[in-house]
């Protein structure tokens, strides 16, 4: 069976609607770029919503800093969704799989299918294959190389926690005496 769309010219879609398609290196730039955005956003609130040492002003200035944490949690899992469903739409799978986003542990599984899986060659149910730009080819592999490096960053980090807090035991047991006065 043909597809409706293997006939009509290829639009230009915009990145953020569910219709459509997301190649892989697409996928991935999108996705670099949104995390990146949350993640200075979320920065940004931290530092404009110090928490205070007066107590007035500790609960006002706290719950905005949250208030904006939530919104912007809120609106990286929406465009999250948006990506994930694109990038099942070029597996011609149904966007509701993206909804395995939100199951512990086969979410992980579920990432590195969407990076991972090669989508279907020419139209499918969804549309035509959407070409991937040059400024995405380049962020993905950008986004490609540094989730290995940072997971291999979190680990040196997790291993050397212990020994620094052993090291640190250690400095704050060790007494330091005074020099005996002589007279």
């Amino acid at each position: 069976m043909n597809s409706p769309f293997e006939n009509q010219p290829l639009q230009q879609d915009s990145p953020f609607k569910a219709s459509g398609r997301f190649g892989r290196l697409s996928y991935a730039a999108w996705t670099l770029i949104i995390s990146l955005t949350a993640f200075i956003l979320a920065f940004l609130s931290m530092l404009w919503f110090p928490p205070s040492h007066s107590e007035m002003e500790s609960s006002n200035t706290t719950m905005l800093g949250i208030i904006l944490l939530i919104i912007v949690y809120i609106i990286f899992g929406y465009f999250n969704f948006i990506f994930s469903i694109r990038r099942l739409h070029d597996r011609n799978n149904t966007g509701w799989l993206s909804l395995l986003m939100l199951v512990p542990v086969v979410n992980i599984g579920f990432a590195i299918y969407l990076f991972c899986a090669k989508g279907t060659d020419g139209a499918n149910d969804y549309g035509p294959k959407r070409p991937t730009l040059d400024w995405e080819r380049v962020l993905g592999w950008i986004y490609i190389v540094i989730i290995p490096l940072a997971f291999v960053f979190g680990v040196i980090v997790a291993m050397m926690i212990p020994s620094y807090q052993t090291y640190i035991e250690r400095s704050e047991s060790i007494e330091i005496g005074t020099p005996s006065q002589s007279q």
